[in-house]
């Protein structure tokens, strides 16, 4: 889930808006954003009952989340890039409308693999409903009209994020899981109607780094592709050998097309930035530590505690409310005077912590041993979300100001992306390495226990709460490895000069 893959710095370059813009602009785009929001955290209340209808484990399910992630993260650049050549609205009603037809091609899906490629369709449409929602609001508003937009749009976004795994497990025991896709297949379709009515805007003047931008989906996706593949075809096989040669030889020639380009997705110069490259890395880690309980905390929650999908939905309120709450928290705390580097700070202990402490997770008062950790967790996130976004921008030039947002929104969703596949991974790596079989590692990893044999089921239990625990651990340490690098570029000066402190007391205007 690209859980702050909303954020959205607008050009400028823009100039005065020439008329009003509809009345209709802003709840359209909101309501937008809320929908894709909603999709991204909530899905995974759904694959373990996509998983037994279809007779679906291992990589084929979890490309239901994975593929979603993968093509939004992939295309978020490009369809921004699109839409302002191509014309906002046009690209908005487009986005909405193979958004739509995504979730309804899901809905009818008779296999898992008709599954996946329209959770892939699904994706490219949000990334464009994000992408040309966020250049309606920037070309359709000037000044504070244009900050109370994205302020919305922000809070929309971690509205949706909180409330998607809720409001789809209570669809789905309304109509089951095809219905609820069937749902957002309908509001994607309302949406896309409503911003027909829309005012057109164009940009004056675009430069794309279309090579770069074909490079970093062909690295993303190869990655991905045999971290997800490799546990059930094996990690010496062919397939997997050559989907990590081609990411590698991807990415060599993605760094060398960067260093040449003259519109670069990754500008040398906020690279080379120690503060810059902090806030990023500080985003990056807390996404990391969120991402691994939303998508797969739900599975075990229905499969070995026994809930219900809307039990499970209110369970992930823990994690995920706090998203909602604590960034303006945050930002209200760094307008006051506290740094905003010791809150970034504070707030990694608390994932890290969050994401160690799940190691509790049992089958027996589930929700009760995770509320803690899942709390921490959230309110960690919720506190990066705040603040983030506006340090990095301050330490960016003028004239960069959107390719520093474009790189922090595909850093997070490149990176929640490989998480997926890297947790998938590991936990049936560590599942199989119990059970003795890759196959049935997949099916108790998609939530398909044993419910016949009590031996055969506790015996599956223990196995996918130790793996659980174990994958936890490398989250945890990864999370923390990441953090100390936080402190060493934001903490300690460099030689170079230092960025002056008042720029950490920023406006809640700069998030």
């Amino acid at each position: 889930m690209d859980s702050q893959a909303t954020s959205f710095t607008p050009d400028v370059s823009l100039g005065n808006v020439p008329r009003p813009p509809s009345r209709l602009t802003l709840p359209v785009v909101l309501v937008g954003v809320g929908l894709v929001a909603m999709s991204i955290s909530g899905t995974a209340i759904a694959l373990p009952s996509i998983g037994r209808e279809l007779a679906a484990s291992g990589s084929a399910l979890n490309w239901v989340v994975a593929g979603y992630n993968l093509a939004f993260a992939a295309m978020t650049l490009i369809a921004g890039a699109v839409a302002d050549r191509a014309g906002r609205r046009r690209i908005f009603i487009i986005a909405s409308v193979v958004f739509s037809g995504g979730f309804l091609a899901t809905a009818l899906a008779p296999s898992v693999i008709v599954v996946d490629i329209a959770r892939v369709v699904s994706g490219i449409g949000g990334a464009g409903v994000m992408a040309a929602g966020g250049a309606l609001l920037a070309s359709s508003y000037e000044g504070g009209a244009r900050n109370r937009a994205f302020a919305f749009m922000g809070t929309l976004a971690g509205v949706g994020i909180a409330v998607g795994p809720t409001v789809i497990g209570a669809l789905m025991a309304l109509t089951g899981w095809r219905g609820s896709f069937i749902t957002f297949a309908v509001l994607g379709a309302l949406i896309a109607g409503g911003a027909a009515r829309l005012q057109e805007t164009h940009a004056a003047h675009n430069r794309t780094d279309w090579l770069g931008s074909l490079l970093f989906v062909v690295t993303l996706s190869a990655f991905m592709f045999a971290l997800l593949e490799a546990p059930e075809v094996g990690w010496a096989h062919p397939m997997t050998l050559l989907a990590f040669a081609v990411g590698v030889v991807a990415l060599v020639l993605f760094a060398i097309a960067q260093r040449r380009s003259a519109s670069p997705l990754l500008a040398p110069e906020l690279v080379s930035d120690r503060g810059f490259m902090g806030w990023c890395l500080a985003t990056l880690t807390t996404s990391i530590g969120f991402l691994g309980a939303l998508v797969f905390l739900p599975t075990y929650l229905q499969a070995v505690a026994g809930q219900t999908p809307a039990a499970a939905g209110l369970t992930m309120l823990l994690l995920t409310a706090p998203v909602v709450v604590t960034p303006t928290l945050a930002v209200t705390l760094v307008n006051r005077g506290i740094s905003a580097r010791l809150l970034i700070m504070s707030a990694l202990v608390l994932v890290v912590a969050g994401n160690f402490s799940l190691v509790v997770l049992g089958p027996e008062n589930t929700t009760a041993l995770v509320a803690v950790p899942l709390l921490l967790i959230g309110v960690g996130m919720g506190a990066s979300f705040g603040i983030t976004d506006g340090q990095a921008m301050a330490l960016a030039p003028a004239r960069l100001v959107g390719t520093a947002a474009g790189f922090l929104n595909t850093l997070r969703g490149a990176a929640e992306a490989l998480v997926i596949a890297v947790f998938s991974a590991s936990l049936i790596g560590f599942l199989a390495d119990r059970l003795g079989d890759s196959s049935h590692a997949a099916d108790v990893a998609a939530g398909n226990l044993d419910t016949t044999a009590t031996s055969a089921h506790g015996a599956e239990v223990d196995a996918f709460t130790s793996s659980w625990h174990l994958t936890q651990i490398g989250v945890g340490s990864v999370c923390l490895l990441m953090s100390v690098v936080v402190a060493l570029l934001l903490l300690v000066p460099s030689r170079g000069p230092r960025v002056n402190e008042d720029e950490d007391h920023l406006s809640m205007d700069s998030n």
